[in-house]
């Protein structure tokens, strides 16, 4: 099991925490991190353990070359994972922008009100062709499942795959 790095310094950037957590995390100084080692650190660095499928999927991606992942590879893993969680905090404030009501969902008024408030010339149709197209199963509401599907319409498929 990781030691937990100190938090002393906590004003450094997030590359060297997940340097530190890496080094924590590989007690035997084998130079990589293991699958244990690998969920330890995820639920060290973003506070919830991995699934069986996320933890497969990076593993498989880096196994060919190595007996784990080394530090190059994790920080770039962490990095992306940070910047998906951003991304889907973004999203979910968006979204709630748009539900005034707070309801967890959309109707066509929300998406009305939130386009003449951010593109006052756009043509009504438009908003209702968006609606439309974002409401999936078009059951007259937008989910945040669906709101956040639109978002991340052409989005790299890759990020999705790993940190889902």
């Amino acid at each position: 099991m990781c030691a937990a790095p100190s938090r002393a310094g906590s004003g450094r950037s997030s590359g060297e925490r997940y340097v530190r957590v890496f080094e924590a995390c590989d007690e035997d100084k084998k130079g990589y991190l293991s699958r244990e080692d690998f969920k330890v650190a995820v639920v060290m660095l973003f506070g919830y353990k991995p699934s069986k499928v996320e933890v497969d999927s990076v593993m498989a991606s880096v196994q060919q070359k190595n007996s784990g992942i080394l530090l190059e590879e994790f920080l770039k893993l962490m990095s992306t994972k940070k910047a998906a969680q951003l991304h889907h905090s973004e999203i979910r404030q968006i979204f709630t922008a748009f539900d005034m009501q707070y309801r967890g969902f959309l109707t066509l008024e929300d998406f009305k009100r939130a386009f003449k408030s951010i593109a006052p010339k756009l043509p009504e149709r438009i908003i209702v062709e968006a609606f439309r197209e974002v409401d999936q199963d078009s059951d007259g509401h937008v989910s945040f499942k669906e709101f956040e599907s639109a978002m991340n319409y052409g989005q790299n498929e890759v990020s999705q795959l790993h940190f889902a």
